[in-house]
């Protein structure tokens, strides 16, 4: 069969109206430990917010569907499905339309981050079960990605990083440009502006959506740490650079907005949280941003603010989800309108 983008599919940008967001359940007692029901009121937290704007869908465990339903009241729905843990985002499917109607999910291969958190067989059988509840076409992608390793804009132009995508502990078989060709034939893309590093401790190996989201074509937010001895500087000084130095799908140079990281913190293993603002939701007609406890929190609010005028800016606590590795945007996952 002809790949999506041969047929006329492309993923849309994440501001392009949605049917509905996608969740699922903290439920890895391993990860979360005695941290799981804070992680699980954030979670709740997240999903109200996101309500407000769209419909929700909560994944559960079928065992603990109606405990999970008990939780919420109206703008979100419950449904059974087997899953390892919460993160949507990099383990539902990538939706892609053609524009005329047609809606598709790309199911990538989930290893777990490199193998670093298993098992993880009933995460990678996640995105076969959202398509086949929604009757819409799966495409089986040959590649192991995570859906918080790229950022499109909807126009041909999608952000990653090379310390995911060419990580040794993905794809090991495969060149540089044989993963853009991948991309390309699946999500409609044109060009690939690859980032180097991600975070330090990032266990997701670098994904994207904690360095860069695109606010509207042509303009990313990136995050930036202007401290020369904080240990993200150098990595996030060097994005900044190959950003400024890119240009998109369309020959256009980005205007990129920098976002000062909140201070430092450690989980209890020691290691440095993956804290950043850009980490997001954009929903219809809203977007759902972190607050760290942190000076910094109120500045990062207005920046977001100006870059979406016309949306509703919410600002949810995120340090509860933070220690488990991620973010509101590797929550969520939306269905955009076919």
């Amino acid at each position: 069969m002809p790949l999506p983008a041969e047929r006329g599919f492309h993923m849309p940008a994440e501001w392009a109206p949605h049917s509905r967001c996608w969740m699922a359940w903290p439920c890895r007692e391993g990860l979360w430990g005695p941290r799981l029901e804070a992680a699980r009121d954030a979670a709740v937290e997240v999903a109200k917010a996101i309500a407000a704007f769209e419909p929700v869908t909560m994944a559960a465990n079928p065992e603990t569907l109606a405990e999970v339903s008990l939780r919420f009241s109206s703008g979100v729905s419950c449904l059974p499905m087997a899953q390892d843990d919460c993160w949507m985002r990099d383990t539902g499917p990538s939706f892609v339309v053609d524009g005329k109607g047609g809606l598709a999910g790309i199911d990538w291969r989930f290893n777990g981050w490199g193998e670093r958190t298993l098992p993880c067989d009933r995460d990678a059988a996640l995105a076969a079960a959202v398509l086949d509840h929604l009757g819409v076409e799966r495409v089986e992608a040959p590649l192991v990605l995570e859906g918080g390793a790229v950022q499109v804009d909807g126009e041909g132009t999608l952000i990653t990083t090379e310390q995911c995508l060419l990580n040794p502990n993905r794809n090991p078989n495969l060149w540089r440009e044989e993963i853009e060709r991948m991309l390309a034939g699946h999500l409609g893309i044109r060009k690939v502006i690859w980032l180097g590093e991600g975070l330090v401790d990032d266990e997701t190996d670098g994904h994207v959506d904690n360095l860069a989201c695109f606010a509207a074509p042509g303009v990313v937010l990136a995050l930036a740490a202007s401290d020369p001895e904080d240990a993200n500087h150098k990595a996030l000084a060097d994005n900044l650079v190959r950003l400024r130095a890119a240009r998109d799908a369309r020959g256009r140079p980005l205007e990129v907005i920098e976002v000062e990281q909140p201070k430092a913190r450690t989980g209890d293993d020691g290691r440095r949280l993956g804290l950043s603002y850009v980490n997001v939701y954009i929903a219809n007609g809203g977007v759902v941003m972190p607050s760290f406890e942190d000076p910094a929190d109120q500045k990062a609010y207005e920046t977001v603010v100006r870059c979406f005028p016309d949306r509703r800016v919410v600002q949810i606590p995120a340090l509860d989800i933070a220690a488990g590795g991620g973010g509101i945007h590797g929550l969520t996952q939306q269905q955009p309108v076919p």
